[in-house]
């Protein structure tokens, strides 16, 4: 232990190593404060959240975007139980995330009951590994390492480390040298050769785009795959830009409902290309198809046994199947006449006197980016207005759209706004979100406020739980179940230092999104919408 380094900065060399962008969080005592210097001295800047579930949401945000781990700290107890949500969301959104919590070492366990339970019992549901470095004289650094291995390993996911300040402050072990490993190599033999077969033979394919699509390498491969089939391709909600939605082969978006169903009805070979199940909403398989199931590991398809499954890095497998295939019967006409009646049933027919509909809030928005030049990642939001923003935004790369599809949790769009803004500057964010789940995160408009990131917030304001409120059925909830008195959000926004603006109808919300996207810092949007038409689009997708 002669090396001098401390087991803190021998945890921010491990994130140093791995390409760590950022530490968010929310520090308490203990190794917190230690960390953070630690990581500043190389490099690493600390962004401090307001509440530990938001700060775990921009470090997955910033991992999917960057394809590094993210990080964020929380201190003991509370911050850990805070953070359970984000660690959720990561999980089954597939982000790499290291957790650092404050941990106790065996002296202190001695007389400390308080704020103490266990960490890693707690999260074990939602993390991939948990460790813990909490006596003097260990390798904190080789145990964050062997972590972040873990985290990026596919499929993705959070790990936790709980580091005592004992061991923060005390000397450690330098840093190992330390290889990550990629995803497997595609396989070889009957298993490659099974899939050529099926796809040679496949008059009518169609190709269903997930999340781990999304990598630059993979995303490149499927394009080409799907010009040379000229088959339709469909997105997920994550995989959205994959195949952009101007391309002439763009089928529409994929969820396992029925708004897709037309097109994939008439598939005789469907492709999951990086489709993770956690995507799909929980309804029966809907096709008799075969399937060909492409992902960086073995995952169980619950619904059905793919005829073949490829395993290992996606853009080598993607290109090897579309190596020498001949182009499927799919005439172009056919593509964009299924993608117009997707389109087509999802709409949203204008608004009444209660506010504007939910797809003029997004039209309006896009063009207005179009009329500046501007060109924001957009986050979005759980609730009902996630229909019209996953369907009618067009995105046209990986990342352009963010959403959590695997948890779909609310409260993600305004902390994943902010780590989008971070990431890229010049890009910004914008975040679409209900009244509700912009409720669950306001303190972060305080975190944007203070970091000056260009964010605009679209807030989707009908004081209602508008997606519950339709599964509510006939059933008789007392009042106030369901919703609550309209909230003055551009108020709240200018009270926490940022730009607040108000629109009530068409015309004062293309004011205000001109004003916003001229901001040179955040601003929040208050629209008044009307809810009206989400039952009918939100049948018309599901079924």
């Amino acid at each position: 232990m002669s090396s001098g380094v401390t087991g803190a900065a021998a945890v921010a060399e491990a994130m140093q190593a791995a390409g760590v962008a950022r530490l968010f969080g929310v520090p308490g005592g203990g190794s917190s404060l230690d960390l953070i210097e630690a990581a500043a001295a190389r490099g690493i800047p600390f962004v401090l959240a307001r509440q530990e579930s938001a700060a775990v949401i921009m470090a997955a945000t910033e991992a999917e975007l960057s394809g590094r781990p993210g990080a964020v700290l929380v201190t003991r107890g509370p911050g850990v139980g805070n953070a359970a949500n984000g660690m959720a969301q990561a999980r089954l959104d597939r982000a790499p995330v290291l957790l650092l919590a404050d941990g106790f070492t065996g002296a202190e366990r001695a007389f400390a009951n308080h704020q103490f339970f266990d960490h890693a019992a707690m999260l074990r549901p939602v993390t991939k590994a948990a460790a813990q470095a909490v006596e003097p004289g260990g390798a904190p650094g080789a145990i964050a390492a062997t972590l972040l291995d873990t985290a990026l390993a596919a499929p993705r996911g959070p790990v936790l480390l709980e580091l005592s300040a004992a061991v923060a402050r005390g000397p450690a072990a330098p840093l190992p040298a330390n290889a990550l490993a990629g995803p497997a190599a595609l396989p070889a033999g009957p298993a490659l050769a099974a899939a050529r077969r099926l796809l040679a033979e496949a008059r009518h394919p169609v190709l269903v785009a997930g999340l781990e699509a999304t990598d630059p390498a993979a995303c490149a491969a499927l394009r080409a795959l799907v010009e040379a089939l000229g088959c339709p391709a469909l997105v997920t909600y994550k995989a959205k830009g994959v195949i952009p939605d101007s391309h002439p082969l763009f089928g529409g978006v994929f969820t396992g409902g029925e708004a897709e169903a037309p097109l994939l009805r008439e598939a005789d070979l469907v492709l999951l290309a990086g489709a993770d199940p956690v995507e799909f909403i929980p309804q029966p398989w809907r096709y008799a198809a075969p399937l060909i199931d492409l992902g960086t590991a073995p995952r169980p398809l619950h619904y059905r046994a793919p005829a073949a499954g490829l395993y290992g890095a996606l853009g080598p497998a993607l290109a090897a199947l579309a190596e020498g295939m001949q182009r499927s019967a799919w005439t172009a006409a056919e593509v964009a006449a299924h993608r117009a009646a997707w389109l087509s049933c999802l709409a949203n027919p204008p608004g009444g006197n209660r506010g504007l509909s939910p797809q003029a809030v997004v039209e309006l928005a896009q063009a207005a980016c179009r009329r500046a030049s501007a060109d924001p990642r957009v986050s979005v939001d759980a609730g009902a207005h996630m229909f019209p923003c996953t369907s009618f935004w067009q995105a046209e790369r990986p990342g352009d759209l963010l959403i959590s599809n695997g948890l779909a949790t609310m409260g993600f769009a305004l902390p994943a706004g902010i780590a989008a803004a971070l990431h890229d500057p010049a890009r910004g964010a914008l975040a679409f979100t209900g009244d509700g789940g912009l409720l669950m995160a306001l303190g972060e408009l305080a975190t944007a406020a203070v970091l000056g990131v260009k964010l605009v917030v679209v807030v989707f304001n009908d004081s209602t739980l508008s997606l519950i409120d339709i599964k509510k059925g006939g059933r008789e909830l007392p009042g106030g179940a369901l919703g609550w008195p309209m909230a003055d959000f551009a108020g709240v926004m200018r009270s926490l230092g940022g730009l607040g603006l108000q629109a009530r109808d068409e015309a004062e919300y293309r004011a205000a999104l001109e004003q916003a996207l001229a901001a040179p810092g955040p601003v929040v949007v208050d629209v008044l919408v009307d809810p009206g038409s989400y039952p009918a689009q939100i049948k018309a997708l599901r079924g």
